[in-house]
């Protein structure tokens, strides 16, 4: 019987990619909240309003390389 971390996990990694991402996935949905869904629709509407702003004009957007260089002049 499999009944350690390791011994799950060294079990996990012998199976064949198709099947490991499938049970990833299993695992990665077992921990959704009960509500999932009604976050993640929260979520896809925030999502468009903030696109909606960007095409609009409505916000002033920041290079990605700036935002990194800033952000690197933080950390040092």
């Amino acid at each position: 019987m499999v009944n350690t971390y390791d011994d799950i996990f060294n079990t996990a990694l012998s199976l064949p990619p198709r099947l490991r991402a499938m049970l990833a996935e299993h695992l990665f949905k077992s921990l959704d909240a009960e509500n999932q869904a009604e976050i993640d629709a929260i979520w896809a509407e925030e999502a468009e309003k903030r696109f909606q702003a960007v095409e609009q004009g409505e916000v002033n957007l920041i290079p990605g390389e700036q935002v990194l260089r800033e952000l690197r002049s933080r950390s040092k």
